[in-house]
C-alpha cells in the first residue's frame, strides 16, 4: 500500500480550499500520478483522462474489489471528483497544470461501478490504463 503523509499545514490548506474529500484522497492522487509516470516510457505531462485511468488501475492494485468502497469513504464517487482533487492540489502548488488542462478533462471518463468492480485484468479484459 502506498505510504505517504502530508504535512499538517498542507492538510490545512487543502481543507480550507475544499473540505469535501478525506486527506487520503489527495495522497492517493499524488501516488497515482507517480504510478502513471512509472508506467510510461518517458516521464511527462499526464492528461486528466490518463490520470483518471491511472487512479483506477492503482486503486485496483492497492485495494482490489474494495476500491470503490475506499473511494466512497474518501468522498470520491466519480472521475470528476478526481479532477476536483487534482485542481485543489494545483491551487495549493503541489501540482502544476498545463494551459490546455481543464476540469472537464475528468468528466465521466468512466463509471465507477463498471471500472472498479468489473473487467478486472484476470477476466481477460484489457483496460485503458495510464500506459496506453
Amino acid at each position: 500500500m502506498f505510504q505517504l503523509q502530508l504535512a499538517d499545514e498542507i492538510v490545512d490548506q487543502i481543507q480550507a480550499r475544499d473540505g469535501r474529500y478525506d486527506p487520503r484522497a489527495y495522497l492517493f492522487v499524488l501516488a497515482a500520478l507517480e504510478y502513471c509516470q512509472e508506467h510510461r516510457p518517458v516521464r511527462g505531462h499526464v492528461t486528466g483522462d490518463e490520470l483518471a485511468w491511472g487512479c483506477r488501475d492503482f486503486a485496483r492494485e492497492q485495494f482490489g474489489l474494495t476500491a470503490r468502497s475506499v473511494f466512497g469513504h474518501w468522498g470520491i464517487h466519480s472521475t470528476r471528483d478526481i479532477g476536483h482533487v487534482v485542481y485543489t492540489l494545483i491551487e495549493i502548488g503541489l501540482l502544476i497544470g498545463q494551459p490546455e488542462d481543464r476540469i472537464e478533462d475528468f468528466e465521466e471518463v468512466y463509471q465507477f461501478p463498471e471500472a472498479l468492480e468489473q473487467h478486472y485484468p484476470w477476466s481477460g479484459v484489457e483496460g485503458a490504463g495510464c500506459d496506453r
